[in-house]
């Protein structure tokens, strides 16, 4: 298997929890991969610094791109980024995206994956939905992209928030076709 080259954004839904585990994961799977890169959203940003108590730059062993880089390496088609993960996809994100809006890095580098043909996936996490956004989220799948969202599973038991969380991260992995030991359906 060829390493893989990883986009990983940051928005600002509630849930940073979800992206904290799922760069702590790939940072555990660096034989696998070629290179990951972060970007934030403004707002994105603000809350992943709320929820965890924790400052970006210390918490993340990747290198962050501003949300306004442009010459950022997955900005291109052809820097051949594989695989696009925003987690959480806030709405407002998704509406751009679904609507072919690329007026920041984030946008930009989704509308490259889609044009690409490559892999984007959206962990999208608020609820409930109106009919726009189920529309956007229509649009996406029309387009290629996939919808994941964080909606744990508890059929392995989760004991703490992280064994939570890692049943939706864990999904994501698996989605971005990165070999990792988990739990599996009727595991014993």
């Amino acid at each position: 298997m060829s390493k893989r080259k990883i986009v990983v954004a940051i928005t600002g839904a509630s849930g940073s929890v979800y992206a904290q585990n799922l760069i702590h994961k790939l940072s555990n799977l660096k034989e696998q991969i070629q290179d990951v890169g972060i970007v934030f959203s403004d707002t994105g940003k603000t809350v992943y610094e709320f929820e965890l108590e924790k400052d970006i730059e210390s918490d993340i062993p990747f290198k962050i791109y501003k949300p306004n880089d442009f010459f950022a390496p997955f900005a291109s088609g052809s820097a051949q980024y594989d695989t696009m993960v925003i987690i959480p996809c806030s709405m407002g994100t998704m509406g751009k995206i679904a609507n072919g809006i690329a007026d920041d890095l984030i946008s930009r580098a989704a509308d490259v994956m889609l044009k690409e043909r490559r892999k984007l996936i959206l962990v999208t996490r608020d609820t409930p939905l109106n009919l726009i956004q189920i529309r956007n989220m229509e649009q996406i799948t029309l387009a290629g992209g996939v919808i994941c969202p964080a909606s744990p599973s508890f059929y392995k038991k989760p004991e703490t928030i992280t064994e939570l969380v890692s049943t939706v991260t864990d999904r994501v992995l698996d989605l971005c076709n990165l070999e990792i030991d988990t739990y599996r359906w009727n595991d014993k």
